[in-house]
């Protein structure tokens, strides 16, 4: 099982920026696409936003709200996918997590998606 660990979450002011790491393991199913969802607070898992996705040919994907601010890349050497975060706003605020599927896009959740457990970005004004 693939397993992704999330790190560089934490405390920014407002208009700081953030790069967010996940590291991960061997997808063991084929090509697969990677991306970005953000859990805010007093939502449940189910409702997860998509910020970012990537797919195995390098195509790229932003929600609305990322667009122009955000940049997702991954490094296949090192096995990680990035999430640097230009522009933050208090309204960015969640536990931001990487997910592994077949296919990824920011409009919904993933079929067969594989989790990280996420890590925490504040912003503050």
């Amino acid at each position: 099982q693939m397993t992704l660990v999330e790190s560089g979450g934490g405390s920014v002011q407002e208009g700081g920026s953030l790069m967010l790491s996940c590291l991960h393991s061997e997808y063991s199913y084929g090509a697969y696409s990677m991306g970005w969802f953000r859990q805010t607070p007093g939502k449940k898992r189910e409702e997860l936003e998509g910020v970012a996705a990537i797919d195995s040919a390098g195509v790229t994907s932003y929600s609305e709200s990322a667009k122009g601010r955000f940049t997702i890349s991954k490094d296949r050497a090192k096995n990680t996918l990035y999430l640097q975060m230009n522009s933050l706003t208090p309204e960015d605020t969640a536990k931001y997590v990487c997910v592994a599927a077949p296919r990824v896009e920011v409009t919904r959740l993933p079929w067969a998606g594989i989790w990280g457990q996420g890590t925490q970005v504040t912003v503050s004004a």
